[in-house]
């Protein structure tokens, strides 16, 4: 069962749309005292299930807080995904909309969506996945939580899960991002005219880039970086990590070593990750990146 809670207006309605088109049976704005209950049924359904719960289905921040530390420590199979957007794009959203925010009293907007967040900073830390929905469109967050989704269900909800993803610089950092790495220094297919119309999957674009020496050795540093770290962050219980490789058209550099990655840390028994190249609009997992 899925607890989905997050900020007002951050897209928690199109989350909960993809679970069900996805099979989940979903309930939106639950109010606390039957959360229990709705458990219970949901249960005897043996059905999968997902619950939104946020500032409107509480008396308190602190009511809504306890209720959901009180059913993840309950030993039951409970996962929260909290969804977020910046201050800037909750704003605008409000905005374009001309929706009232739900804990509105008297104070200008953007007062009221950073009381929410400092309010829901609690549930974000207890949360299973964060998602960003700043730069995603609706069928974007809907790609994240078919990702989230597609790996609760098995091993792989317990152990360190990766994103390695692809990205331009022109359209900004992802805000989702643990690590980027700017990849902008090492040599450019785009120069080659051959080269340009293609991406990092191509073949071409890979032979260029894989007899370039220092491709090769910036490739090997970072698979000694995730070497040391991936412990270490299992240690801490780290469960998600996104790494962003960024390059100046997010198609050619960026594409290659993100996929190169993928392989690497499938092979080594690391991770089984997800590969999103975001300029290309394509959402792979480790099987797909290597063919």
């Amino acid at each position: 069962m899925l607890l989905i809670s997050g900020l007002s207006g951050a897209g928690k309605s199109t989350v909960l749309h993809a679970l069900e088109d996805a099979g989940f049976f979903c309930t939106d704005n639950l109010p606390l005292d039957l959360l229990h209950d709705w458990a219970g049924q949901m249960r005897a359904r043996r059905q999968p299930a997902a619950v939104c719960i946020d500032v409107r289905s509480a008396a308190s921040a602190d009511d809504l807080h306890q209720a959901v530390e009180a059913a993840m420590v309950s030993g039951q199979d409970w996962r929260l995904l909290f969804v977020e957007a910046s201050d800037a794009v909750l704003l605008r959203r409000f905005s374009t909309l001309r929706r009232r925010h739900p804990l509105a009293h008297g104070e200008d907007l953007m007062q009221t969506i950073r009381r929410e967040r400092e309010l829901m900073n609690p549930l974000r830390e207890m949360a299973d996945m964060v998602l960003d929905s700043s730069m995603l469109n609706p069928y974007e967050l809907a790609e994240q939580v078919e990702l989230f989704q597609r790996h609760q269900g098995s091993d792989a909800a317990r152990e360190l899960h990766y994103t390695l993803m692809s990205f331009s610089y022109r359209h900004g950092i992802p805000p989702d991002a643990d690590m980027v790495v700017d990849v902008r220094f090492l040599p450019n297919p785009h120069y080659q005219a051959e080269l340009a119309p293609l991406t990092g999957r191509d073949a071409p674009v890979r032979d260029f880039l894989a007899c370039r020496s220092e491709v090769c050795e910036f490739e090997r540093l970072l698979r000694d970086w995730l070497s040391f770290a991936a412990p270490l962050m299992r240690k801490e219980k780290k469960k998600y990590c996104t790494l962003a490789f960024g390059c100046s058209g997010g198609r050619h550099r960026s594409v290659y070593l993100a996929e190169r990655l993928a392989v690497w840390l499938v092979d080594e028994g690391l991770a089984a990750p997800l590969v999103r190249h975001r300029e290309l609009g394509l959402l792979l997992d480790a099987a797909e990146a290597r063919s």
